[in-house]
């Protein structure tokens, strides 16, 4: 982490300047909260009234619920004051790395669910990851492509809490083999079926 931008502060009398410091915490985090050890350089008062910069661990605790562009104030946390004046602040600007999984909007969780062809056409139940834990979500008959399923209350927690977005992707297996070779030469025979059906004749 970056430590300061300098002392600010006018003729040694002025309150310490708050300075601002990016942190990039997981999805996880930004859900379940936790504590992150921060390593600083952080600028200080000696014993003769000069300005040092030393290394120092600050240890901050991570609210559950807390979204990409929320900042954490750690009040004296900042640059120092000059003749005994207060020290500023030390404001965390928080970012959610990306995901392989998940893509946070706000609150709301954003998750791609992949379907076989035949889960989409006929529907049932499918268990899919959420942040809280895995969950059975109920995938209803002739499902689209693109089509979202929504599961109120599973994104980041809040006043409101956000809720987690399933959007579904059809997934065709490979044609590579005899037999399901067949299969999609079955289907192109007897099911009456034209994707391009409603393009202008």
């Amino acid at each position: 982490m970056g430590g300061a931008n300098g002392f600010a502060g006018g003729r040694g009398f002025a309150s310490g300047k708050s300075q601002t410091v990016p942190l990039e915490i997981t999805v996880e985090e930004a859900y379940h909260g936790g504590t992150r050890a921060l390593q600083l350089q952080s600028q200080e008062r000696d014993a003769s009234g000069q300005i040092v910069t030393r290394p120092r661990t600050l240890n901050v605790k991570i609210p559950a619920g807390v979204t990409s562009g929320q900042k954490i104030r750690l009040s004296g946390q900042g640059q120092p004051g000059g003749g005994g004046r207060p020290n500023g602040d030390l404001l965390l600007e928080l970012t959610i790395k990306a995901h392989p999984l998940y893509r946070v909007q706000g609150r709301d969780v954003r998750l791609d669910l992949p379907l076989a062809p035949w889960e989409a056409a006929l529907g049932g139940k499918v268990e899919i990851p959420t942040l809280g834990g895995s969950v059975s979500i109920n995938v209803p008959p002739n499902a689209h492509h693109g089509q979202t399923l929504r599961l109120r209350g599973r994104g980041l927690p809040g006043q409101p809490p956000g809720d987690q977005l399933a959007v579904l992707h059809i997934v065709n297996p490979p044609a590579d083999s005899e037999v399901a070779r067949e299969l999609f030469q079955r289907m192109a025979r007897d099911l009456p079926f034209d994707p391009r059906a409603r393009w202008p004749k």
